[in-house]
């Protein structure tokens, strides 16, 4: 099935937050469609566990011939990795509703500047601006190259 068709109803409502002329940064309106944001991503990836322990429990059979063996056991591998960095993702998330629930949201952790609407809708679990993460990433590659 194709990717596009693989998205639930939740991922298909998206609606870009449009602020109003002189609006305050992070007001209650724009928390509120963050915060939905993160719940509908929340509820998406945990349809997707839900579909990965069914697909485990139906699809797991003992085939004789060792190469089907091991190409089940390999998908059912790649698989388990994807529901681990998405495991890790979704505590990322409650991180981020939490931060929203301590109007600690929208703002650098760095520098303390506004991240941005459109930044955040990209990318809701931001917590640099993209000053302070193009500067962490050219850090880390300077460490690690």
């Amino acid at each position: 099935m194709p990717v596009a068709e693989k998205k639930t109803e939740a991922s298909k409502k998206f609606i870009p937050y449009e602020p109003a002329p002189g609006e305050e940064y992070m007001n209650e309106k724009q928390l509120a469609h963050f915060r939905q944001m993160l719940l509908d991503w929340k509820m998406d990836l945990m349809e997707e566990v839900d579909r990965t322990v069914r697909h485990l429990q139906e699809d797991a059979n003992n085939y004789a011939d060792p190469a089907d063996r091991a190409t089940q056991e390999e998908g059912f591998s790649l698989e388990l990795r994807t529901r681990d960095r998405e495991r890790k993702l979704l505590k990322k998330i409650n991180e981020t509703i939490d931060n929203i629930d301590d109007d600690d949201y929208g703002f650098c952790e760095a520098c303390g500047v506004e991240i941005g609407i459109r930044r955040l809708e990209a990318r809701p679990t931001a917590t640099l601006c993209v000053d302070c993460k193009t500067l962490a990433e050219l850090k880390e590659k300077q460490l690690g190259g």
